[in-house]
């Protein structure tokens, strides 16, 4: 079964879809695989002139898959980090993607899923949806999606958010500046059709010129930053404190610190 799938119409506007939706779309290292190739080959297609990201069922991206996670806990040094390095790889993908890239988030996203809405260059959602950084609660942090996250929101917004894995709705990430609008479920694709049509009517290379520009102005993610970034997560996993939430989770207990 494919984990996503991408539609191209005739004006040139992809729907880059994540089609694990029995699984509340957690991302599997297969899934962030497939979702990194999908967008190089996106990037050299000149067909394409603008992709949305759209998800399946009742959640858009629930983050990270457990038992991938899980796994990561049995893994060697070098795979624990090459796994660290597979999901920021797929990220800068993303970030870097010389198209416009605009989300529709349909229903709720935490940890990676909020990565997904960080490296996108708009973010349109529902009033019921919720996010949240819920890695900490697992003795993890969100270390990959990090920079991006941070790019996004701030250090000041991410300091409320980043550390404590609370919930926070559609208007605080508004507010954070992670979401561009929020609309009601029946207004999202009209809402998106109205983001998507202003680039079809702009130079395909000066739009992806533009948005380089943008992103070499903005906050530096480069190679040192994206190799930090996994080096931390790779450190959280060798912890103590992540096989205790991780198997917490699947025991369906509460970990020792929340006893």
């Amino acid at each position: 079964m494919a984990l996503i799938r991408t539609e191209t119409d005739a004006r040139g506007v992809c729907t880059l879809t994540l089609a694990r939706a029995q699984k509340h779309n957690a991302m599997s290292a297969q899934m962030i695989d497939d979702i990194a190739d999908a967008a190089q080959t996106l990037s050299t297609d000149d067909k394409v002139r603008v992709v949305v990201l759209a998800a399946d069922g009742p959640t858009f991206c629930a983050g990270g898959d457990l038992g991938w996670m899980r796994d990561q806990m049995d893994a060697s040094d070098a795979d624990r980090r090459a796994g660290a390095m597979r999901l920021a790889r797929m990220l800068q993908a993303l970030n870097t993607l010389p198209k416009p890239l605009i989300g529709r988030v349909h229903a709720n996203a935490f940890g990676g899923g909020v990565g997904l809405m960080s490296v996108c260059d708009t973010v349109i959602t529902v009033p019921e949806a919720k996010f949240g950084l819920t890695e900490t609660k697992l003795g993890l942090i969100p270390a990959t999606i990090g920079p991006y996250v941070v790019a996004r929101i701030g250090e000041t917004n991410a300091r409320r958010v980043f550390m404590n894995s609370r919930l926070f709705t559609a208007q605080d990430a508004k507010d954070f500046g992670l979401v561009a609008h929020v609309v009601a479920t029946d207004e999202l694709d009209k809402a998106i059709a109205e983001e998507v049509a202003p680039y079809l009517a702009c130079a395909p290379g000066a739009v992806a010129a533009a948005k380089a520009l943008t992103r070499s102005l903005g906050t530096p993610i480069d190679d040192t930053v994206i190799a930090a970034s996994a080096d931390a997560l790779v450190a959280a996993w060798e912890g103590g404190e992540a096989r205790e939430g991780i198997a917490a989770f699947f025991d369906k207990r509460k970990p020792r610190w929340a006893e």
